[in-house]
């Protein structure tokens, strides 16, 4: 069904991957065996080509015509590269880019999806560095089965072993799998506030925590699409599958989106831009106080939404969502929001309503269309997310039809 390229690198786990291979071909894959050099301590080479019934990649540099350049074709042909087990070395590697050996340069060269089974000490797994390096590559799209529990080579008990070969040829045979409404489809949200700086120390921001826009982008890659989320400031959990895009201020939001949105079928703008910002932008040091007032000039931020809306000149493409965010009825604020933005959705809600909106994971919400209107009750902001994209998914069919 595809070629996937087998990462194994040195750690115990390491006999382990044979199996993983063996799962993998059950389920109708061919593999490509790629062993660094500590790998080979453990499991020798003659073991995977007996499996895989192919040469075992062992050297960046192996001699032969054009064999310098093998990762570049390999990179192209294979449909997933898997690394199990991957140690906290190759999990460190992958995360700041080091290309010291085939597998690492692998990494950089291919655009396939990545899925890394880790496998380590626990207190290695638990490790600052290591929870850092993992948070960057979850980031950036790659996947990880976790690992399990039990007994260590090390003698310990605790988590970092190796998952089992057949939930980890699980796995990466789920990720090959062609499934979910939204699958083609480039979804572009926007999440959580911006922050206008004053000078070094303060800016203007809001109470917005990202949680909505997350839960859109974590859905719609449930549901197959390519999602980039541009974020401002947020302390959420990176979506699994997700391509995040990380900006500050209003005018680095809108750059961030207006690159791309010519590309989406649909852009969802959840974030609170700031309507407002210093004029000239925030002063080089700390603006130190007096015993007078201080004086701010602001000046407006772009609307993003607004000018994606005028982007269109009258077409339909992408479908675009907006959010009112408003004190007290948003409904009529929000349909007014509809036809001066000149976009397909508007979610309003009320942020007075105690228990939702900002900071919360509840959110009750108005739907307002150019067909009428919607009340969406309070609860969990997954299920609003979810509702959402149903709305928006019908959108793109109507306008792609």
């Amino acid at each position: 069904m595809a070629l996937i390229a087998l990462g194994v690198t040195g750690g115990i786990g390491a006999y382990k991957a044979v199996e993983v291979a063996r799962e993998l071909q059950k389920r109708g894959h061919d593999v490509a065996a790629i062993m660094t050099r500590s790998a080979t301590a453990f499991v020798g080479e003659v073991t995977f080509e007996a499996i895989t019934r192919r040469r075992v990649i062992t050297d960046q540099y192996a001699r032969g015509a054009n064999a310098d350049i093998e990762h570049i074709a390999l990179a192209t042909d294979i449909s997933l590269l898997l690394v199990a087990p991957a140690t906290a070395n190759v999990i460190g590697k992958f995360a700041n880019g080091i290309a010291d050996d085939f597998l690492t340069s692998l990494y950089l060269a291919t655009r396939a999806p990545v899925l890394m089974a880790a496998a380590m000490n626990t207190n290695m797994l638990e490790h600052e560095a290591v929870q850092r390096n993992m948070a960057a590559l979850t980031e950036r799209g790659v996947r990880f089965v976790d690992p399990g529990s039990g007994y260590l080579a090390c003698g310990w008990i605790g988590k970092g072993r190796l998952a089992e070969p057949e939930a980890i040829a699980e796995a990466a045979h789920q990720l090959l799998q062609p499934r979910g409404s939204l699958l083609g489809r480039f979804v572009l949200v926007t999440a959580g506030p911006t922050y206008e700086d004053i000078d070094v120390v303060r800016y203007i921001g809001n109470r917005s925590s990202g949680k909505m826009g997350y839960a859109i982008a974590a859905e719609a890659a449930r549901r197959g699409a390519r999602v980039v989320l541009v974020s401002g400031p947020s302390r959420e959990p990176m979506p699994p599958g997700v391509e995040v895009v990380r900006v500050r201020g209003a005018l680095e939001m809108e750059a961030a989106v207006t690159t791309r949105a010519s590309e989406a079928d649909m852009v969802i703008m959840a974030a609170a831009v700031a309507d407002y910002r210093p004029e000239g932008g925030g002063a080089a040091g700390k603006i130190e106080k007096t015993d007078g007032p201080l004086t701010l000039t602001l000046v407006r931020t772009p609307d993003i939404l607004a000018g994606l809306g005028a982007a269109r000149a009258g077409g339909h493409r992408p479908v675009l969502v907006g959010f009112a965010a408003e004190a007290g009825d948003p409904v009529a604020r929000g349909r007014a929001k509809l036809a001066r933005k000149a976009v397909d959705l508007i979610v309003a809600n009320d942020i007075t309503q105690d228990g939702t909106g900002f900071e919360s994971d509840q959110n009750a919400a108005t739907l307002i269309d150019r067909d009428g209107e919607e009340a969406w009750p309070t609860g969990p902001k997954t299920a609003l997310a979810a509702h959402i994209l149903d709305r928006a998914e019908r959108l793109v069919e109507r306008v792609t039809r």
